[in-house]
């Protein structure tokens, strides 16, 4: 199905289906970065080693804080002049933060871009 209808996506997003989206080069993959089984789909589809993280979506820089223990000033800087856009930064995750560890391969780290 091909749609344009966002709430129809994020309907499927929140029921843990992968959906195609288009992006700055290409359509990729997306799924529920916070359920285990939606990213493993992502992972099958793909056929992508398990060992090779994804990268997690955000809405805005306010939610980095909410996924990431550590945010330096650097990062901050980037963040502001680059995005949202193609700039992907890897930074230490927060331990309570949700999101699934299949998303970054079990690393203490996630890649976050807008």
């Amino acid at each position: 199905m091909i749609t344009t209808d966002l709430n129809l996506v994020k309907k499927e997003l929140i029921k843990g289906e992968p959906v195609a989206i288009p992006t700055e080069t290409v359509y990729g993959l997306a799924a529920n970065a916070f359920k285990a089984t939606s990213v493993d789909k992502i992972f099958h589809l793909k056929q992508r080693p398990a060992n090779n993280p994804l990268i997690v979506h955000i809405p805005n820089s306010e939610f980095l804080s909410k996924i990431a223990c550590e945010i330096p000033e650097s990062a901050k800087r980037l963040a502001s002049a680059f995005w949202p856009g193609a700039l992907t930064m890897v930074l230490p995750r927060k331990k309570d933060c949700h999101v699934s560890l299949l998303t970054s391969a079990g690393l203490d780290t996630l890649a976050v871009r807008i």
